[in-house]
């Protein structure tokens, strides 16, 4: 039996896909760049500034040890900012002009996407709430006042920091888990379709429940990848985050099957 959204329409369909699906929406997504290189190395390149400008904010305000919770939160709150890329993709793939406003009043006309934005935003702010309480919690606050070479050695090398880095990292593989099944196909759904952003996190999270092990490949491509171009002062964000996002949109377009054209409107 089919079932319905919130807005009465039938929910999308999802469809199977395997490591090699993923591996192709990756080389996709690199055509996409190369395709509309100005729009990715824009993009990428703002995202690339703000990171290393926050970097050095924290410096400045004495609280390096959020240094590396909020690289790692990047990965939270990356499927909102691709949302520009998405469009970019699917343009492409419609064969229509690319222009900058163009791309931004169809992303500013998605009400959907701001809700899903909120929920990234809030999952990000639990996120550097709980390293603040394990901080104080398990290193004390002599810790949070430390310089960043002090804090790298305490976190490094005593026991209580080992603990922190093990219990911080497992509450934020949870959390991210949890927000990659809710995002990583809603984001696109969203801008892609008219539908709700209730209906758009269920449909993810049945694609993640799917495609199990495909979607975890995915998931460790993007941590990965993140991780690695984001050591160098985040310059290598500038290429990897648009092929990234690009492969996200041609990812979504083999998960969930094309929406079927009903009457009085042009297939």
């Amino acid at each position: 039996m089919t079932t319905r959204s919130l807005s009465g329409k039938a929910d999308p369909i999802v469809r199977k896909i395997g490591k090699t699906d993923v591996l192709e929406a990756l080389s996709l997504g690199l055509r996409d760049f190369q395709r509309a290189p100005v729009y990715g190395l824009t993009l990428g390149a703002v995202c690339a500034l703000t990171g290393l400008a926050i970097l050095l904010l924290l410096m400045w305000w004495g609280m390096p040890y959020f240094a590396y919770p909020l690289g790692a939160g990047f990965a939270i709150v990356a499927p909102f900012i691709g949302t520009l890329l998405y469009e970019v993709s699917r343009r492409l793939e419609q064969a229509l002009p690319l222009s900058w406003t163009g791309i931004w009043q169809t992303v500013k006309s998605r009400s959907e996407v701001r809700w899903m934005g909120f929920m990234t935003l809030f999952v990000l702010i639990v996120w550097m709430y709980q390293v603040r309480l394990l901080l104080a919690v398990i290193l004390g606050f002599t810790a949070m006042s430390a310089s960043m070479t002090d804090f790298m050695r305490i976190v490094l090398t005593t026991s209580e920091g080992l603990t922190f880095l093990a219990i911080g990292n497992v509450v934020g593989a949870i959390l991210g888990t949890i927000l990659f099944s809710l995002s990583v196909v809603s984001f696109p759904l969203v801008l892609d379709r008219d539908v709700d952003f209730v209906t758009a996190m269920i449909t993810s999270v049945r694609a993640v429940s799917a495609n199990a092990w495909p979607m975890a490949l995915w998931a460790a491509i993007i941590v990965g990848v993140l991780l690695v171009s984001s050591l160098p002062f985040f310059l290598g964000l500038v290429v990897t985050l648009p092929v990234l996002g690009h492969a996200s949109w041609h990812l979504y377009r083999r998960v969930v099957a094309a929406e079927e054209p009903t009457a009085g409107r042009a297939a």
